[in-house]
């Protein structure tokens, strides 16, 4: 008989039934996501257990260890400028613009050093990060030199997974292949690799928001909130009532911000990403869009602790939104 292969016990705890599985440890995820980015498992094997935890659903002490696995085997360099913030983008969107894009470039000019992360193509029809940063004019780097070079001259730099992670990018893109997403949806999310003290999340299931705020707790993390965002991106949708689930230096808070409008608007047929560029120049006029641009950075200021309420944070937001530098993207035209 063939001896069983250490990977198998780790399928075993997933897959045992109604009544005999369990979640996986810390000590036992940790391990399990060591092998997996260390090659050292059967693509069967990888299937399965990225199925069985998906059923089951990736508990906090699962998400919190994988990371720490995943961060042991980025090849991080020391040398890179620091970073206030971390950004994931990893959902892609299809019902509005990416108007968190527009929310991180007006962030990086008040001077907060952003890092996004984020999957681009796994799911056809939505519009990625990678893709409409070169059209607003910003780069895309493919190593650590480059985000490196990118927050000197922007505050801001965005590196895809697949040079980020290619192995977690690889298991990303299984999604057409096996009709789901996987785990790794949830944990690269969280990985905030250059460990920047704070950080934001955006999730589309409300489910998922007490997993990213006690993940971020098992973790360690200073500043974390995390909202329903539009598409399951991190931006606010200013028409719905916004619930900051958030980790401050260990402790977890809830609040509920009103939404901004009585009215919810309608949604747009043609999701043109010139009209992100029109909007930051004063081109075109989009109440939706300004809205949930200065929602969004209303959230990131307050999670920030540079404002102490709602009312300061939105306040505060739209001084930024109204003062910025309109030259600052190419025209469309």
């Amino acid at each position: 008989m063939n001896q069983e292969h250490p990977f198998a016990q780790y399928i075993r705890i997933l897959g045992k039934g109604r009544h005999g599985s369990r979640a996986l440890s810390m000590d036992e995820a940790f391990e399990a996501m060591r092998m997996i980015l260390a090659d050292e498992i059967d693509p069967i094997q990888l299937g399965a257990f990225l199925m069985l935890m998906r059923v089951k659903e990736e508990s906090a002490e699962e998400v919190a260890a994988s990371v720490k696995a995943i961060r042991q085997h980025l090849a991080v360099p020391a040398n890179l400028p620091a970073v206030d913030l971390d950004w994931s983008s990893y959902a892609g969107k299809k019902r509005q613009l990416p108007w968190y894009l527009l929310a991180t470039l007006l962030l990086a000019e008040s001077g907060v050093k952003v890092f996004m992360h984020g999957a681009s193509g796994h799911t056809a029809g939505r519009i990625y990060t990678k893709n409409v940063l070169p059209l607003l004019g910003l780069p895309v780097a493919t190593n650590f030199t480059e985000v490196g070079q990118h927050l000197e001259q922007h505050n801001l730099a965005y590196m895809d997974l697949e040079h980020l992670s290619p192995k977690l990018h690889q298991i990303i893109e299984l999604r057409p292949l096996l009709g789901l997403r996987s785990p790794v949806h949830t944990i690269a999310r969280m990985m905030n690799p250059l460990s920047a003290p704070h950080e934001m999340q955006g999730i589309f299931h409300p489910g998922y928001r007490n997993t990213h705020q006690e993940a971020a707790r098992l973790l360690g993390q200073p500043h974390m909130a995390v909202i329903k965002g539009e598409g399951g991106e991190i931006e606010r949708n200013p028409d719905s009532p916004c619930l900051i689930q958030s980790v401050h230096e260990g402790e977890l808070f809830q609040e509920e911000w009103p939404a901004m409008f009585e009215k919810r608007h309608m949604r747009q047929d043609d999701l043109e990403v010139s009209h992100l560029i029109e909007m930051w120049r004063g081109e075109r006029e989009d109440e939706y869009g300004a809205a949930s641009v200065i929602g969004t950075v209303a959230v990131a200021l307050y999670m920030m602790r540079r404002a102490s309420g709602q009312q300061e944070a939105e306040a505060m937001a739209r001084s930024l939104w109204e003062g910025r530098n309109r030259n600052r993207l190419p025209s469309a035209a």
